[in-house]
Parts: structure tokens; C-alpha cells; sequence
């Protein structure tokens, strides 16, 4: 059976989820929830390591409890743990963890207060007002749980962009070794990167389909077949996801490529752009009449329409074609444009390698600067550090400056208290050489509320840059109510920077809003958030997100060489 890293993390989770329903030791919980993460960040897979025999331990945050349950979860495929945890729950109860803002905390209340197991109790007890009055609940919650249920049921199931991707790199490995696949590549919305991903479209250019459609169908997660022709057929695989499967020959692959890569609207102001040129588009080509004139690469493709090649995260007709048109398309950004990274956490909080470890994994990683943010105290979860362990944080990394050949900034991640204020005193932000300003609590306020509680910590003259500006968790949680684009022309005003967090249940600023600080002049810092020294992996998919909103080296604060950051960075 194959397992990926993503199926042993959610076994993780739901664990971890589990556990805080029965109001276990946070301690243990937090475990859980340390190596799911740790999983997901892991670049290689867990069960070639425990085919190899490889020491688990050795991975941060895995002791020998946690290392046999992932050798357990390799071999079986579940975790005798998880499975008694939920023959001492409801069945259905995990459920509703999949409403977003419904917590294990907040299910555990519903369960013990009115017994609710199941979606349809849970909406049909908002309905008829019966949650409103549970402690840490209200009007307010009641109705946001409604909506919640409708907008889950409407929707189709979506896949974050890096589970989407641990799926797909095994089944790419598997179709790339069969020996009638010429070329290979993974299109539609996952190549375009958007944040979640409904389903996967693969191109592959064979000059025999009808066996690779069969070598596709016997792929081991492959658990239904919904459609299958002699150059198509659709999937279910495992883990729920739907696979589609086009085979095409040498000639047509780059047009097939294009054409089931962009978004519909792309694709349709396109194909009306090559009308007015006399010509059709379809996915075997670029025709003239009955005439072929262009189908092989993608760049072909383009130059048969007149234009130049258009990256595939920008095919989203948000202003592309034009741009194209008028030779305005930008150069976006690459991942080996970063010199370093503003946002990443140590031991000190809630990271699990220390300064050191983490300073050289940067470095190894060809980064030349590297921030060191751990939380303030506030943040009680994440164990954040008060006045003195910072002073003993910073006076380490004077220590580490003087040895690495890596930069080490002096920073901290400050959590912005409900009035605006930050969490730490002015005699010790002043010392740091970047704040970083976060909102971790208080995601119900007003939308006017929200936004002056971080206008006013803007103001704040030490104030750097505000992490994960939204607050949002990519289908766990919605970004709290406030105005962005007063937020950016703050940030332009003031002259401070906006996170683009890179973490792929993050991805915070959104797209759009990353065109909005572009627009506007306002420089945005792509920042992995590492907590380990895997997490720096996760950068890729900040990039992503920033070519998305059509980021280019020049729109990025850390692309900047160490004497430019820290001067752009530097206090009137």
C-alpha cells in the first residue's frame, strides 16, 4: 500500500483533534500536532524510511512513541490509537471539525452541552437558536455555523495546494517510469499554483493511449473508475481526489498543455483573440482553416496568436492578455531571487531546532540573512517569550553573528493586543532589529475595530512588518473582517513592509492583495514562518503565491542584498 506523508499527518491531526475533545494533556496534543506538521513538511517520504529501517527519531519532534505509530501507520495503514479513540466517541463526531471555526474546544461543547455528533444536529440546532446560548458561543456564532454548513455543502471538495501535490508526486513518479509516456506534466489549476486544488488534469504524450489509460486505471490508489476511453479516463483515487487523465500525441502536446491549463476565462478571451485573427483553438492545436500551424510547445502556441508566452500562474484573465499585448508582462519573481528570510521560529517558543540549527539549515539553503522571530509572551500556546528570555535570545545571536557567515536578525514576533498595542515594552523593541506584528486573538471584531487595532500598531515606531495579514487558515478558517486596502495605504504611508507567509495553510496575502501592496508601491517580505528546518521547503510555495499576484524581484523587501534590507529597514 502506499502511503504518503500527508495520510500519516492527518492521522496525526485527528488524533491530536481527538484528544482535545476528551480534554487530554495539551502537552501531548501539541506532540501530535508538532509531527503532523513535521510530516507535511518532510521533502522525502516517511516510508521509504521505514522500508530502509532509516531511525525516525532522528526527525524534529519524534520520539520513539511517535516513530512507532508512523512505522505503525507505513505498515497498516491506521493507528490502533486513533481507533480507540474513536470507539470512545461518537463515530460521526470528527465531522464537525470540518466546519471552519469549530475547533476541538468548541466541538467538545457542543457534544457535552447538547449532544451534538452529527452535521445535520449541529445545523439544525443553529437553526432553532439552541447554540447560541452554550458558553463562548452567541447570535453571532450561531449564524456564522449556519453559514459555514451551506457554503461547505455547496462547494465542491478542495485540496490545499501542498496535499494536492503530495498526491500527485507519486502518481507522476509512477506514470513518468512507464515506458510509452514520451512527455508529462500536471496542468490545470495545480500548475497555475492556486492555493486549493479541486481535482488533478494530466497531459501526457504517448503514441500508444490506450495502454497508457490502462497502466493509469492500475495505479494502487486508484479506488474508482469514473470514465475511460481510449485517450481519456477519470479517477477517484484514495484519498478522494479526482484525477483526469488526456493523452495525446507529440505533435499536439504543447496545445493540449495550453489548453488545460488556463482558467476558463482565460481560455475563452484567448480563443476569441485568435477568432480575430482568423484562426481556431482547440486542444490538438493552433489551426488555420484545416491547416495545423501551431501545437507542439506552449510557446508555439502563442506565437501562432501573437503573443509572448504568458506564464501559467498568471492565466487567470485578471489583465494578462493586455499586458501581453503592450509587452508589459512582468518578470516574476523565482525562488532563488530570495537572499533571506524575515519570519522563522526556534525552541525558544514553539520551533524545535534551535537558533543554531536553524541559522545553518538557512545557510545551507543559500540564504545570507535570516530573522529570528520567536512570539512574545502573550502568545501563552506557542510559550513566547517575555522581556528577559529575548534579551538572552538576542545576546545569542551577537554570539552566532560573530561565527556562521550568516546574518542573524534580532527579531520578534509581537502579537498586537486588541487596543493596538504590542506585547512587549518599548525598551525592548527598540533593541530588536525587526518586529514583526501579528494578530493571533480577537479574529470576531468588527470590521472598523479590526482594522484600527492594526492601523494603530502600523503606527507603532518600531513596528516592521505584519505577518499573515488576514489571519486566515486555507480551508480551516476564514481571514478576519478588515479593510486590506486601508491597510496597505498605511503601510505605504508609514513606510512598512506586509508578510506574504508561505506556510501552504497560510499563503497570506491572497493574490489579489499581493497586486493591490504591488499597485500601491508597497514592498512585501515572502517569509516561510519556519518552525523547523524543514519548514524553509515551504518558501516555494510563498513564490508561487507572490508570481500569482504578479510579484517581481523588485516588489520583494527580501531579495534585497543585507546592507539595502537593513537600511530600508532602519527606524527615522
Amino acid at each position: 500500500m502506499l502511503i504518503h506523508n500527508a495520510d500519516v499527518a492527518i492521522v496525526f491531526n485527528q488524533i491530536a483533534d481527538l484528544l482535545e475533545i476528551k480534554g487530554d494533556n495539551p502537552f501531548r496534543i501539541r506532540a501530535y500536532r508538532n509531527a503532523a506538521r513535521t510530516l507535511n513538511a518532510l521533502a522525502f517520504s516517511v516510508q521509504t524510511m521505514v522500508a530502509e529501517k532509516s531511525d525516525l527519531t532522528e526527525l524534529p519532534g519524534i520520539g520513539i512513541d511517535l516513530a512507532g505509530k508512523i512505522s505503525e501507520i507505513v505498515t497498516t495503514g491506521t493507528c490502533a490509537l486513533r481507533e480507540q479513540l474513536h470507539r470512545q466517541l461518537p463515530p460521526s463526531i470528527h465531522e464537525l471539525l470540518t466546519v471552519p471555526g469549530l475547533g476541538p474546544k468548541r466541538v467538545k461543547a457542543l457534544y457535552q452541552q447538547r449532544n451534538i455528533q452529527t452535521l445535520d444536529q449541529l445545523f439544525n440546532s443553529a437553526r432553532n437558536g439552541q447554540i447560541r446560548n452554550i458558553p463562548g458561543f452567541g447570535i453571532r456564532s450561531e449564524q456564522r455555523i449556519l453559514e459555514a454548513i451551506r457554503t461547505q455543502q455547496s462547494k465542491k471538495k478542495r485540496y490545499r495546494l501542498d496535499l494536492a501535490e503530495s498526491v500527485a508526486s507519486a502518481l507522476l513518479r509512477y506514470l513518468q517510469a512507464l515506458p510509452d509516456v514520451k512527455k508529462i506534466e500536471i496542468a490545470g489549476s495545480f500548475r497555475r499554483r492556486q492555493e486549493t486544488v479541486g481535482d488533478l488534469d494530466i497531459v501526457i504524450s504517448s503514441s500508444r493511449p490506450s495502454l497508457v489509460i490502462q497502466q493509469f486505471i492500475q495505479f494502487e490508489d486508484v479506488t474508482q473508475i469514473l470514465a475511460q476511453g481510449t485517450t481519456r479516463a477519470s479517477v477517484v483515487l484514495r484519498q478522494g481526489m479526482q484525477v483526469d487523465l488526456r493523452v495525446v500525441a507529440s505533435v499536439s502536446f504543447g496545445a493540449a498543455l495550453y489548453y488545460f491549463t488556463g482558467s476558463k476565462a482565460h481560455n475563452i478571451a484567448v480563443r476569441v483573440l485568435a477568432q480575430k485573427r482568423g484562426l481556431k483553438m482547440n486542444e490538438y492545436g493552433v489551426f488555420s482553416g484545416t491547416q495545423r500551424i501551431a501545437a507542439e510547445t506552449e510557446l508555439a502556441v502563442f506565437q501562432a496568436i501573437g503573443l509572448p508566452y504568458i506564464e501559467p500562474e498568471l492565466r487567470e484573465n485578471r489583465g494578462e492578455i493586455a499586458a501581453a499585448q503592450a509587452g508589459k508582462l512582468p518578470q516574476l519573481i523565482q525562488l532563488a531571487d530570495l537572499t533571506g528570510d524575515l519570519h522563522a521560529h526556534t525552541k525558544a517558543s514553539d520551533g524545535r531546532n534551535s537558533l543554531r540549527e536553524m541559522a545553518m539549515e538557512a545557510k545551507k539553503r543559500g540564504l545570507s540573512y535570516l530573522a529570528i522571530t520567536d512570539h512574545s509572551s502573550s502568545l501563552t500556546i506557542a510559550h513566547g517569550l517575555d522581556a528577559e528570555g529575548l534579551t538572552r535570545q538576542m545576546d545569542e545571536i551577537d554570539q552566532l553573528n560573530a561565527e556562521l557567515g550568516i546574518k542573524l536578525l534580532k527579531g520578534c514576533e509581537v502579537e498586537i493586543n486588541e487596543d493596538g498595542s504590542l506585547d512587549l515594552p518599548d525598551n525592548i523593541l527598540e533593541r530588536l532589529e525587526i518586529v514583526v506584528g501579528a494578530v493571533h486573538s480577537k479574529f470576531g471584531l468588527s470590521r472598523e475595530r479590526q482594522t484600527k487595532r492594526i492601523l494603530r500598531a502600523m503606527d507603532h515606531p518600531c513596528f516592521t512588518l505584519l505577518a499573515h495579514p488576514s489571519g486566515r487558515l486555507i480551508l480551516e478558517r476564514e481571514p478576519y473582517d478588515v479593510d486590506m486596502h486601508q491597510i496597505i495605504l498605511h503601510a505605504r504611508q508609514r513606510g512598512c513592509f506586509l508578510e506574504l507567509n508561505a506556510q501552504p495553510s497560510r499563503l497570506d496575502l491572497t493574490d489579489t492583495h499581493c497586486m493591490m501592496a504591488k499597485n500601491e508601491g508597497v514592498l512585501i517580505s515572502v517569509n516561510s514562518d519556519a518552525h523547523s528546518i524543514f519548514d524553509f521547503d515551504d518558501l516555494r510555495f510563498g513564490i508561487a503565491q507572490a508570481r500569482r499576484g504578479w510579484l517581481e524581484k523588485k516588489d520583494v523587501l527580501n531579495t534585497l542584498p543585507i546592507k539595502q534590507l537593513l537600511s530600508a529597514i532602519s527606524r527615522p
